[in-house]
């Protein structure tokens, strides 16, 4: 785990030095590629930080669970325990029974090795201990000590929760795992919206200022026709409102790109003044996911099935701990081992020895109860089946919006290559109507109509580049798998903690 600290440390280390090269130190800005944004999104933002805690908690959870499956060294100790009381004895010489005041100091130190038994839910252990006992008022002192033990604690027919942490545990974590990774994904697609939204508004301003300028040449080029009559007053009008309206959508365009800038600078940690500019990413990959095998990878990979799985299991868990706690339950204790009695410490543990054995089996079973024990065994197997039920639902509906994710998203490629064409066509739509404006060829409306198809032309096409990359980050996330690179995600996460 320190070498998972140290690679995302160098990590951060690079793309910090990477920031720096491209900051300017006077004017403070920045420019960010797409990848350069959600890498930084991956190493410093507050969801990466608080998903890379959780993920390690289920890591440690799972740790604390491996080593409880290990044998476990204990120590238990009285080093010195005073006792003075009155007790009722008989004196073996009359056959009286007396009271007789009684002052002592004891002391006891134990070892055992504990080994918790999976397949049958009991304890195993070997054990080790002795005590000392002197009376106050005397020199006797008297040493006992079990120099070894093997003890059994069996429950006969009860719950056995070490089998069911068996098959929770592991899936839990691998659920953590991959919880951890589709949470990165999740966070790529968090930073697509966040630096687009960013270039979103970069583009609003940039044509709010265009229009601007194109709004005042229009309308002093209006003014000078007007003079000469060949443009009327209501169309003179039209141009001085357009022009008004062009400085209110820049101001507008500015307090929101300051907005979104503020919203990315936030998202990756980065200081208030820094000014980012996001590179427009204009190419995109050639990808065509197939639905079938992104459904296979999807019910493999995805968290959201395991955490179906544990949910099962758990609904049959709750079954047989009702069973077992509401009825008969019989638990068995049984120990064999050796013992010394000794005045002397150096005599404790020379032989002979004695025997040190037990065997015992308690029983625990209701008698008249009224029908709770079976009221109780009924409720947990009528959840169960409920969560049977909602449990194949819920598969029905995932596999379900697997397919349609896969479907939209084998879409967008071609709905960015549309709407890059229709931007450029827009364009030269728009460059020829002005043009005719110029000449006195077209009237104000058919180059408003031009403007505002260039306008709506350009928005559409940013808005395809971030819908494909946000779709492009959910079939990640959903599946776990990099279908660029033809890679699983969960590699990458399984070579970290194999470091």
């Amino acid at each position: 785990m320190p070498k998972i600290n140290l690679l995302l440390f160098t990590l951060l280390l690079s793309c910090g030095i990477h920031a720096q090269s491209a900051v300017d130190p006077l004017q403070q800005q920045m420019q960010l590629t797409l990848d350069e944004t959600i890498r930084l999104a991956k190493l410093q933002s507050l969801s990466s930080f608080r998903s890379k805690n959780m993920y390690l908690a289920s890591y440690w959870d799972f740790r604390s669970y491996k080593a409880s499956q290990l044998p476990g060294l204990r120590l238990n100790t009285t080093p010195v325990n005073y006792d003075r009381s009155v007790r009722q004895l008989i004196d073996p010489e009359t056959g009286e029974n007396k009271f007789v005041s009684n002052e002592a100091v004891s002391s006891q130190l134990g070892l055992s090795v504990n080994q918790n038994v999976t397949f049958t839910g009991g304890q195993l252990s070997l054990t080790s201990d002795v005590k000392r006992l002197q009376n106050i008022g005397s020199e006797d002192i008297s040493y006992t000590s079990v120099p070894i033990s093997i003890r059994l604690s069996q429950p006969l027919t009860g719950y056995n929760r070490f089998k069911w942490e068996s098959k929770l545990k592991p899936l839990e974590y691998e659920q953590a795992k991959k919880t951890f990774l589709s949470d990165m994904e999740a966070l790529s697609e968090q930073a697509v919206r966040v630096f687009f939204n960013s270039v979103g508004a970069e583009i609003d301003l940039k044509i709010a200022e265009t229009n601007l300028a194109n709004a005042d040449t229009l309308f002093n080029i209006g003014k000078g026709r007007f003079q000469i009559g060949t443009v009327t007053q209501d169309e003179l009008l039209d141009l001085e409102l357009s022009y008004l309206n062009s400085k209110i959508a820049k101001t507008k365009a500015q307090v929101r790109l300051k907005q979104a800038q503020n919203i990315l600078n936030s998202f990756l940690g980065f200081d208030k003044n820094l000014v980012i500019t996001p590179l427009i990413p204009n190419e995109i990959p050639e990808l065509k996911v197939n639905a079938d095998q992104a459904l296979e990878l999807a019910k493999e990979n995805n968290p959201d099935v395991l955490a179906l799985e544990a949910r099962m299991i758990n609904a049959n868990k709750n079954v047989a701990q009702t069973k077992a706690t509401s009825g008969l339950s019989a638990d068995l204790s049984a120990n064999i081992g050796i013992n010394k009695q000794s005045d002397t410490y150096k005599d404790l543990y020379n032989s002979p020895f004695g025997d040190d054995r037990g065997l015992g089996v308690s029983l625990n079973a209701p008698i008249i109860d009224w029908g709770t024990r079976r009221g109780e065994i009924q409720m947990a197997k009528s959840n169960r089946k409920v969560t049977e039920a909602e449990v194949k639902q819920a598969l029905i509906d995932f596999e379900q919006d697997v397919i349609m994710q896969i479907l939209e998203f084998n879409l967008q490629e071609e709905q960015v290559n549309i709407s890059a064409k229709a931007d450029t066509v827009a364009q030269l739509g728009y460059n020829v109507t002005k043009q005719r404006f110029m000449i006195d060829k077209v009237d104000v409306i058919r180059l408003n109509a031009a403007r505002n198809s260039l306008d709506q032309s350009r928005r559409a096409y940013i808005n395809s580049l971030s819908e494909f990359w946000r779709g492009y980050y959910t079939i990640r996330q959903i599946t776990l798998y990099d279908f660029e690179n033809n890679e699983s995600l969960i590699k990458s996460l399984d070579y970290l903690l194999e470091q």
